[in-house]
């Protein structure tokens, strides 16, 4: 039996009674996903996925991750709500690509984890499933487990072996629609792999690979989250009579508002603006504190700072750890007056970190 997997939480708890109720059956976890966005997220989800087929004893798949079929299966279909049309075009999408496999392999039967989603119409799926059987000549195996217990059966699973939680559903459009309200929508933003910010879907995948590691060696460790001041830079310009002035802007730099700024007086390649807290450092500064070696501007977008180094900096610069001056990184200080702009945005969130035992 193939069965479809959409994440590690559907799936661990649907294929632990996958197992109980159809003990003679070889089950093949086959996670395909091409609807997940971005790509970042997909192999998070896959890495979990993974990790619980390989706890229960399930051969595990990872299926391609096939974005752009997937954007042109829905065209038309961006603004349809959870449950909607969308919504079976891509059940739709991945089950025949599943029955497809299935076929490819020589099994008789399919299923999905989306049935154990509460958030997922059983009505749908049967119905795809019916399509499917008829056009492939696999079965479709509807199981709810769902009823009786099974949510709440199905979190506690997942709690007991701390699995991966995502806050959306996957796909582009369904991100939108859940968190158009919020301020920063972080999934949607991110450097990578140029730089890794934090909470990002990026460091969230690379917090998970370091649990693997830490599982491999067999050290017990617990999942906990942590709130703390998260923060993004959307934009930031500095010009001189409206010719742009190459700079890098440290993290947590804030302005409230463009700013015209002189550099009122200088100190050890530090100088300081005559109004709103702004700090221009000299890039040789920054090479100086951090033990780098660039040579411009330039090469610091080609090889950035990891943001840990930028809180360090940051501190070395205003002597406190809490400060949203804007500091500056300038190739040379010119006695000029500078257009400033950042817009940026600081927020309330939170992140995991792992306690070792």
């Amino acid at each position: 039996m193939v069965a479809h997997l959409c994440c590690s939480v559907d799936a661990g708890y649907f294929l632990k009674r996958l197992k109980e109720d159809f003990p003679n059956e070889k089950i093949i976890g086959f996670f395909y996903d091409p609807n997940i966005h971005p790509y970042s997220e997909f192999k998070l989800r896959s890495l979990d996925t993974k990790r619980i087929c390989e706890k229960l004893g399930v051969e595990y798949i990872e299926g391609d991750y096939n974005y752009e079929e997937w954007l042109r299966a829905v065209k038309g279909l961006e603004n349809e709500p959870e449950k909607g049309s969308r919504c079976s075009v891509c059940f739709d999408f991945s089950l025949e690509e599943a029955a497809r496999f299935a076929k490819k392999i020589g099994a008789n039967k399919v299923t999905t984890s989306l049935l154990m989603s509460p958030m997922k119409s059983h009505e749908q799926l049967n119905a795809i499933g019916k399509v499917i059987k008829k056009k492939y000549g696999v079965d479709f195996i509807n199981v709810d487990y769902r009823k009786k217990g099974g949510t709440q059966a199905q979190q506690e699973y997942a709690k007991q072996n701390q699995m991966y939680r995502q806050d959306y559903c996957g796909c582009l459009y369904g991100i939108w629609q859940q968190k158009q309200d919020q301020e920063i929508i972080d999934e949607l933003i991110s450097p990578y792999p140029f730089q890794i910010l934090p909470s990002s879907i990026e460091e969230k995948l690379k917090f998970y690979e370091n649990r693997l590691d830490l599982e491999e060696k067999g050290i017990d460790y617990k999942i906990v989250k942590e709130n703390f001041l998260n923060y993004r830079l959307l934009n930031s310009k500095v010009e001189i009579k409206k010719n742009f002035v190459p700079h890098y802007t440290i993290f947590y730099s804030y302005l409230d508002r463009p700013q015209r700024v002189r550099i009122e007086f200088e100190n050890n390649k530090i100088a300081y603006g005559n109004r709103a807290q702004i700090i221009f450092v000299l890039l040789e500064k920054l090479n100086e504190i951090l033990g780098k070696n660039y040579k411009n501007i330039k090469e610091i977008y080609k090889n950035p700072l990891l943001i840990k180094e930028e809180l360090i900096f940051r501190e070395k610069i205003t002597k406190t750890k809490y400060n949203l001056s804007p500091i500056i990184i300038l190739e040379e200080f010119k006695n000029e007056r500078y257009d400033i702009s950042i817009e940026s945005k600081i927020y309330p969130d939170n992140k995991e970190i792992l306690i070792k035992f």
